[in-house]
Order: C-alpha cells, then structure tokens, then sequence
C-alpha cells in the first residue's frame, strides 16, 4: 500500500513538472481600447485552461503600431503575440514576417469567421492574424436631442443632413457639442477618418499612376467641410481628439453625435459607463449621393512575429481570444451587448445576440465597405481608410499632421493640402512608384 502510494505521488509529482516546463509566459502588445481591456480582465480563464500565463503591453494607438512595427521589421522579439490590423497584416505575411494561421483546431472553426474580416487579413489565401473584433463606422447619435432640434435621422443620412442637424443640436451653454469627430494626427486616427470621409466626397490618395491626388478640388471639399462643421459645433480642441478622447466626451452626454468605430455601440449603451445609454441611436455613416458611403473597415486581430521561441503557447492564446468560448465567456460575464462584434458569423445568427440594438447597424456597416472598391474614380490600392502599401503609414502620418494643424487654426487648409502633396509625391518617388 505504501508502494502503491508513493508511486502514485511520484507519477503525479513528474506529471506536474511536465505541465510547469511546458508552460509559458506570453507577452502580448495591445491597445488601450475598451475590449482589450476586458480581454486582460480575463485572462486567468486561459492560464486555468492551458497553464500559460500573459504578461500585458498596453499602449496608446500610435505608440502600439509604432512599438510592435519597430519590433518586427528590426527582429527585436520583444513580444510574442502582436495587436495589429487589416493594414499590417497582409504586407507583414507577405514579408514572412508572421506566422500563418492555417493550423488552427478543428474546435476553432476558422470558416465561421466574417469573410470581409478573413480575406483583410490574409496574404494568398492565408490568414496571418485572427480578429479579436471587427469594425466599420457609424453614426452614433442622441436621440432626446435630435428630437430637441427638430429633426429626424434617416437610416443612410448625407453629409449635408449630418452638418446641419449638427449646428442644430450644438448648445455651448449647456456644454454640449453638436458633433464630435477624430482630428487627431496618426495615420490610424484622424487619418482613418479623413481617408473614410475623402470616399464619399469622390477624393482618392493616388490616380492610377499613384500621383498624389491632394491638389484636388475632391480632398478641398473635404476639409474645408470637415473644418467648417467643427469649428461651428464640434468640441474645442478637437484637433487633438482621437477615439478615446470622443467616446469619454459622448459619454459624458457632450456629444449630439459621434461616427466612429461599430465597436463603440456597446460602450455608449453601457449604463455602468454612459450617462446617455438609454438614448442612442444608429445610422449608417454618411454619403455625397457618389454612391460611396464615409464608413471604414477595420478588425483589431492577433498576430504571432515569426521567430518566437513560443508558437505553440501563441497559437493557444489566439484560439481562445478569438474563439465561439472566448464570446460566450464575455457574455456570461458582461452580457451579450459586450461581446467582441464584427467578426464571426455565427455571432450575427446567435438569438441571444440579434435583438442587440446595434447589432444589425454593425453588420451592415461591415458589409458596405468594400476595400476593392473604395473610391468614385478608379485607384490602384486596395483598403477603404488606407491604401495598402508599406509606404503608407509613414507618409500618411506625417499627411495626419498637416492635417491636424490646419484643424487646430496653424496653417490654413490650403497649405496643409499643398504640404500633403509634396509630402506624398516625394515619398512616392523615393520608393520608386513613379
């Protein structure tokens, strides 16, 4: 009996160390956005699961992109699983530069994942990262203060029914602005929303001979629009606000509308977090009647660089963050209006999921934007808030600044357009396009 005893204790004492020697510790570069967040919160679920433990990087948006793009194009191996997205994503795998996904389990069930969110980050075929979520953009609005001011919002609003219900429903008094949108530099954030908005006003980054376009009549409209709306109902210094900066003031009940990213529908519904959760409203964001709406598309997904001495332990996080589970799990947690959106379609079938107010709104949002096609007049780059090629995010950064400046009253809108031309075509020309 003794025997029996001991051997027991020394098989499950030798099985323990096995678990302990293949358990790693991951170190993961996220962004500061509300869903990441609720994922940290989370994580002793997957250590319980796999024995693997997740130390966390969370950073500002800019500084993430900048941080894990520095990281992978020098090898530097700081982290082992990377929050990038649709634009990273296909240059990186074409690169070599991640690991594909096309190993994943059966459990998993890859092919329940959106088509628009698998095909943007995918390289030939290949996926090279999973969506933690997927977005497009919307309008999110007040629907005590649009009936204030008179007005009725429509499903598919135009921008010129945006700009006037947003002077209508500015009350500086009461500190409420009519319309709170990015102007914040980085090719990612007030970037994404110029680029998203440029669509619908018939502007394009590059002609097919990839000239910058920035001397147009097209990106004119645009900024004089966007400038002018603001100035008149926006928030002061709103130059500097990106999404995080909106969503705090939306919250606050500071904003008639905000249009930005599908996945902040749940945030802004949230009583624990809004003040104004019980009277919101969605619409798809706007158009010119060009027949291109001002809605962008995005997945904020999980990537593992190439090289990691931890593949295997990676691969089981990203199964688990991006999993049917890893929803249900947020759901039992949270509530289902909490969930990660936008990237699976089962999701979109789910019944405890389709009475979500916003549900439908996102998935529409989602499959009106079309990444081929995303301009009125032919270009030769795919992606609708970006142009997918590796020159981009640095040019169109520094195009952000320009930008910024003129939003904020440095320089006038003219000079900022003149300065993103010769910015563009310069860069255009070192990398040799022209």
């Amino acid at each position: 009996m003794h025997l029996k005893k001991t051997l027991c204790a020394a098989i499950a004492a030798s099985l323990f160390s096995v678990g302990t020697a293949n358990a790693d510790n991951l170190t993961i570069a996220t962004v500061n956005n509300g869903d990441m967040i609720r994922m940290q919160g989370l994580t002793e679920d997957f250590t319980k699961k796999t024995g693997h433990t997740v130390e966390w990087v969370t950073l500002e948006e800019n500084v993430l992109r900048q941080r894990v793009t520095t990281d992978i194009t020098t090898k530097g191996g700081a982290f082992d699983i990377m929050t990038i997205g649709m634009y990273e994503t296909p240059i990186w795998g074409k690169n070599g530069w991640l690991v594909p996904l096309n190993d994943l389990s059966e459990d998993y069930n890859a092919a329940d994942i959106l088509p628009a969110m698998a095909g943007g980050l995918s390289h030939d075929g290949t996926m090279y990262a999973a969506p933690f979520y997927g977005e497009s953009s919307m309008i999110m609005y007040r629907t005590d203060l649009m009936e204030k001011a008179g007005m009725e919002m429509p499903d598919a609003p135009s921008w010129s029914f945006i700009a006037k219900a947003a002077r209508a429903m500015t009350d500086r008094d009461a500190e409420i602005n009519g319309i709170c949108l990015r102007g914040k530099a980085g090719w990612g954030e007030g970037g994404a929303f110029i680029t998203a908005m440029s669509n619908s006003f018939g502007a394009r980054w590059f002609d097919e001979n990839w000239n910058a376009q920035f001397d147009s009549r097209e990106w004119s409209d645009t900024l004089n629009f966007f400038k002018n709306m603001m100035d008149d109902a926006g928030p002061a210094g709103f130059a500097t606000n990106g999404f995080n900066e909106n969503l705090s003031l939306f919250q606050q009940g500071k904003c008639g509308m905000w249009i930005d990213a599908t996945v902040a529908a749940s945030f802004v519904t949230n009583p624990k977090d809004s003040k104004v959760a019980d009277s919101v409203g969605f619409a798809l964001a706007p158009d010119n009647g060009l027949g291109k709406r001002s809605n962008w598309l995005w997945a904020w997904a999980l990537g593992i660089p190439a090289g990691t001495q931890k593949e295997a332990a990676a691969k089981q996080f990203i199964e688990w963050a991006t999993s049917n589970s890893y929803i249900e799990l947020v759901a039992e947690k949270e509530g289902w209006a909490n969930v990660p959106p936008g990237a699976r379609t089962s999701l979109y079938e789910n019944a405890n999921y389709k009475d979500i107010p916003f549900a439908k709104m996102t998935l529409e949002s989602i499959l009106s934007a079309d990444p081929n096609n995303s301009t009125v007049d032919p270009s030769p780059y795919v992606g609708v808030q970006f142009a997918a090629i590796p020159e981009f995010a640095g040019i169109a950064t520094e195009v952000s600044q320009e930008f910024s400046a003129a939003y904020a009253g440095k320089q006038t809108v003219a000079e900022a357009l003149e300065k993103a031309q010769a910015i563009t075509n310069d860069a255009m020309e070192a990398a040799g396009y022209k």
